[in-house]
C-alpha cells in the first residue's frame, strides 16, 4: 500500500538501549490481570516484594508493570501513580529493571463527560460508549492533548528513577482496542466527525484539489467538508477505500509518533518500544478495528515487535514452521533499513484461554524452543505474559509463568534459565546481527485489496489471524525452505529500491495481483542488474488504485517476464497443477514432476525469443514461462504453487523451491544433519558468530554441523559455558553434538 506519510530516518538508539537487554516478566503488583491494577498499592508493598524477590532470583532482570490511564489520572489534571512508585522502588531496593506498559484505552470517564464528541463512531454511525475500554477517539483534539499530557507526566516521573529502562507505549495497536461491540453488525473505526476531518486533511495533501480526488474516486465533490469515506462495496471504483485504509495505516503511524516525542522529550535516554498482536504475515489490512503496518509503526519508536503466542487458544496451524515464519517476519521489519532489532512484547508463558477455549499445555521445553528461537532472529528485548494467570475476564486462570497460588512451575524455571544465560552475554546478545539473506520475499498489503471492500475480512481469531490465500501465499515459500536452513527476508513492497534488492540472488513476488506502479521499474531494474525474479499468476492484474491492466503482466512487467495471459480460469474447487516440461532448468525437477498450485490456472503465451514454456496445466496450456531480461533471468508460473504448499505441501513444490533457490545461487549458511527436524541459524556479533541448532524432532539427534564461511579457531557452548570441540570443513567449520528432542544448543564461534 502507498502510504501518504513522510518515513522517519532511522532513529537514533539512545545509550540505555545499547548497554541492556531485558529479559522481563509481566507483573503489575499483586494478581491484578493487565491492563487493572490493584489498590492500595504502598499498603501491599512487602507482599509484592516477595514476587519481585522470586523474579531476580529465577534470573530475570526487569519487571514490565503497566499503567492505565483511568487509575493513572482519576481526575482531570490529577495524577496517581502509587502503583508505579511502589514498583519502581521494589525494583530500586531488589536490583531490577522497570519496564512500563501504558494503557490508554481504558480511560477514565471524565474525558467522556468534557469531550462528548469523542467517542468511536462506527461506520454504521453507532457511538461506542466505553465499558472500561475502548477508551475515546485519539483524533480529538482535546483527548489528544490530555493523552500526550498523561504521558509527559509519566515520564516526568519514571525518569528519575535508576531502575527505570523503557517503555512500552502501545499494546498491539489497532484504532480500538480491547473491545467487540458485539451489538453492532460489521463495525468500523472509526468514522467520528474528528477522524473523518483528519481523513480530508489527508486527502487534500494527497490529490491537492477536490478535483483531483473527483478524478481518482470517481465523484462531483466541490467542498472538502463534504468528502465522506466510502462505507459500501460498489461495482464501480473502489480507490475510495484503497485510501481510507492506507489513511489508516498512517494515522496510527503518527499517533505512535506522537506518543513518542512525548516521552522523548522528558525522558530522552529511555528505550521506547512497541509492539503488534497479529504482524501482517497473519493479519489483514481490512480488519476492522483498524490494521497497523508493522513497517510504518518500527518507524516510530526504538524498537517495534510482537505478542508470540504459539498456543494462544485453540489449534490454529501454529506449528513450528508457523513459528520461525512470525518470527522472520519479525526480524525482517525489525532490521529494516538499518534499524536495531525488535522486541518479543509479549511471549506465552503458560496454557492459553478463551471462555472455554484451552491450548495444550505449555511446557518448559516450549519455553526454551519459543524463546531461543526470538533470540536466534536478533531479539533485543523478551517479556514472559505473565508471571501469574490471568485472574479475571475471558483469560481467567491462563497464560501465567507460575500458578495463581504462587507456585513456581518448572515453565518459569526454565525460562529464568535463559535469562541468566542472557544476562551473563548481555553484550554479545545486544551486538548480535542476523547474516544477510539471499532471498527476498515481497510482502505486499496491496494483494489484500483486489475486489475492495468487497472481500473485506472478519477478525481471524486469536492475536487477529485471518486466513487466506494472501497469508498462505508469504507462508508456502518459507515452509518449503525451512527444512533445508535457507533464511529469507519478508521485504515490504513500499520500501523496496533497485539498490536494496541488488544484494539479494533471488525475488520472490508471491499472489501479485496488485502493485503499486511505481514499483514495477525497481522489479525492472533488479532484472536487468542481473537478479532472478519469481512471480505467481496474473502478476501486476491491477495497480494501487484498483484499475486493470491492459496487458497481464501489468505495469510493462510482461516484457521483463517475456509473455503475456492470453486467458485466466478458476481451477476446479480452487485446485490445480503443472507438470514440469524443462528438468534442465531448475535443479531437482524431473520432466513430468507435477507441481500442486491453487485458485487460478493462467494460461501464458511466450513473447520474446528468451522465453519458453517450462510447465503446462493438465490439457497442454502454458502454466509456466522462464525467460531472461537484461542480464537477468524469470520465472512466471501460472497459479499459486506456494499457497497450495503452505495447505497441503508436496515434494515436488518443495523440490521447486529448493531448486529455485540453487538457480539463483542462494545457499544455506549452515549444514546440518542427524536429525528428522533440525533448524540452525546464525547471528553476528562483530568477529563472533553466534550458531543456534534446535531439534524439533520426537528423537535425539546426533548433530553434524557446518558453519560456511566461518574460520573460527575455538567455540564455547552459551549456556553450559563450557568448550565445544570444533573442526575445519570444506568451506568453514563443523561441531558435533547430541541434541535431545526440543532441546536447542547454542555455539558461540570466535575466529
Amino acid at each position: 500500500m502507498r502510504h501518504a506519510i513522510l518515513f522517519l530516518l532511522v532513529l537514533s538508539i539512545p545509550a540505555a538501549a545499547a548497554d541492556f537487554f531485558p529479559v522481563a516478566v509481566w507483573y503489575g503488583g499483586g494478581k491484578a490481570r493487565a491492563p487493572m491494577l490493584e489498590r492500595d498499592a504502598r499498603a501491599k508493598k512487602e507482599v509484592w516484594r516477595k514476587d519481585v524477590r522470586q523474579i531476580k532470583a529465577l534470573g530475570f532482570n526487569t519487571v514490565r508493570t503497566w499503567i492505565d490511564w483511568a487509575t493513572g489520572e482519576p481526575r482531570e489534571g490529577q495524577y496517581n501513580f502509587e502503583n508505579l512508585d511502589v514498583m519502581l522502588e521494589l525494583a530500586e531496593e531488589e536490583g531490577l529493571k522497570v519496564f512500563l506498559q501504558v494503557y490508554m484505552d481504558s480511560a477514565p470517564a471524565w474525558v467522556g463527560k468534557k469531550y462528548p464528541d469523542s467517542f468511536f463512531v462506527s461506520s454504521n454511525g453507532a457511538v461506542v460508549k466505553p465499558e472500561s475500554s475502548p477508551g475515546y477517539c485519539l483524533d480529538h483534539p482535546g483527548v489528544r492533548k490530555l493523552d500526550l499530557a498523561f504521558y509527559r507526566a509519566l515520564a516526568e516521573r519514571a525518569r528519575r528513577s535508576p531502575a527505570f529502562a523503557g517503555w512500552d507505549l502501545w499494546s498491539e495497536p489497532h484504532v480500538i482496542n480491547w473491545a467487540n461491540p458485539t451489538y453492532i453488525a460489521n463495525p468500523e473505526f472509526c468514522f467520528c466527525p474528528n477522524t473523518l476531518r483528519k481523513f480530508r486533511g489527508w486527502l487534500q495533501n494527497k490529490y491537492g484539489s477536490p478535483d483531483g480526488l473527483n478524478r481518482a474516486w470517481y465523484r462531483t465533490y466541490t467542498e472538502w467538508n463534504d468528502v465522506e469515506p466510502g462505507r459500501m462495496s460498489t461495482i464501480l471504483s473502489y480507490t475510495d477505500y484503497i485510501d481510507w485504509k492506507a489513511f489508516i495505516v498512517d494515522k496510527l503511524g503518527g499517533d505512535l509518533r506522537d506518543r513518542y516525542q512525548a516521552v522523548k522529550q522528558t525522558a530522552p535516554q529511555t528505550i521506547v518500544t512497541s509492539h503488534a498482536a497479529g504482524v501482517g504475515l497473519f493479519a489483514s489490512p481490512h480488519h476492522w478495528e483498524g490494521q497497523s503496518d508493522d513497517w510504518t509503526m518500527a518507524d516510530q519508536v526504538d524498537f517495534y515487535g510482537t505478542s508470540f503466542y504459539p498456543k494462544h487458544s485453540a489449534f490454529v496451524d501454529r506449528d513450528v514452521q508457523w513459528r520461525a515464519a512470525l518470527l522472520d517476519f519479525t526480524r525482517s521489519f525489525g532490521f529494516s533499513g538499518g534499524r536495531h532489532g525488535f522486541y518479543v512484547g509479549e511471549l506465552q508463558g503458560g496454557f492459553g484461554t478463551i471462555a472455554l477455549n484451552v491450548s495444550p499445555t505449555v511446557t518448559p521445553e516450549d519455553l526454551r524452543i519459543w524463546t531461543w528461537s526470538a533470540l536466534s532472529r536478533g531479539a533485543k528485548g523478551v517479556n514472559y505474559y505473565a508471571w501469574y494467570p490471568m485472574s479475571s475476564g475471558y483469560e481467567s486462570g491462563g497464560f501465567g509463568l507460575i500458578q495463581l497460588d504462587g507456585t513456581v512451575t518448572e515453565r518459569a524455571r526454565a525460562a529464568g534459565s535463559i535469562a541468566r544465560v542472557v544476562n551473563r552475554n548481555q553484550a554479545l546478545f545486544l551486538n548480535a546481527q542476523p547474516a544477510p539473506a539471499d532471498i527476498a520475499v515481497i510482502y505486499n498489503p496491496l494483494a489484500h485489496f483486489v475486489g475492495g471492500r468487497q472481500r473485506a475480512a472478519a477478525y481471524g481469531g486469536p492475536q487477529g489471524e485471518v486466513t487466506g490465500i494472501e497469508r498462505d501465499s508469504l507462508l508456502g515459500i518459507h515452509r518449503a525452505l525451512f527444512p533445508r536452513n535457507i533464511p529469507i527476508d519478508y521485504v515490504h513492497i513500499d520500501r523496496i529500491s533497485a539498490e536494496s534488492l541488488a544484494r539479494y540472488k533471488l525475488v520472490v513476488l508471491p499472489y501479485p495481483l496488485m502493485l503499486p506502479e511505481a514499483r514495477a521499474a525497481v522489479f525492472k531494474e533488479y532484472v536487468r542488474n542481473g537478479g532472478a525474479l519469481v512471480a505467481e499468476a496474473r502478476l501486476g492484474w491491477n495497480n494501487e488504485r484498483g484499475y486493470a491492466a491492459e496487458r497481464i503482466p501489468g505495469l510493462g512487467l510482461w516484457e521483463v517476464m517475456g509473455c503475456r495471459e492470453t486467458d485466466v480460469q478458476t481451477g476446479a474447487k480452487g485446485r490445480t497443477s503443472l507438470r514440469w516440461t524443462a528438468p534442465a532448468d531448475i535443479p531437482g525437477l524431473k520432466a513430468g514432476d507435477m507441481i500442486p498450485a491453487r485458485w487460478y490456472e493462467e494460461t501464458l503465451e511466450p513473447l520474446s525469443r528468451d522465453a519458453r514454456v517450462v510447465a503446462q496445466f493438465a490439457d497442454g496450456r502454458a502454466a509456466a514461462v522462464m525467460s531472461r531480461y537484461g542480464k537477468g533471468r524469470t520465472l512466471m508460473l501460472g497459479s499459486y504453487v506456494s499457497a497450495a504448499y503452505q495447505s497441503s505441501p508436496s515434494a515436488e513444490a518443495a523440490q521447486l523451491f529448493a531448486g529455485l533457490a540453487e538457480w539463483a545461487g542462494a545457499r544455506a549458511p549452515v549444514v546440518a544433519s542427524g536429525g528428522d527436524l533440525l533448524e540452525a541459524r546464525t547471528l553476528q556479533a562483530g568477529a563472533d558468530t553466534l550458531l543456534f541448532v534446535f531439534n524439533h524432532g520426537s528423537k535425539e539427534a546426533d548433530a553434524s554441523v557446518d558453519v560456511r564461511g566461518v574460520r573460527a579457531t575455538r567455540a564455547v557452548d552459551v549456556v553450559a559455558d563450557k568448550p565445544v570441540p570444533v573442526t575445519s570443513a570444506a568451506d568453514g567449520v563443523q561441531v558435533r553434538r547430541k541434541i535431545a528432542p526440543s532441546d536447542v544448543w547454542v555455539v558461540r564461534l570466535t575466529t
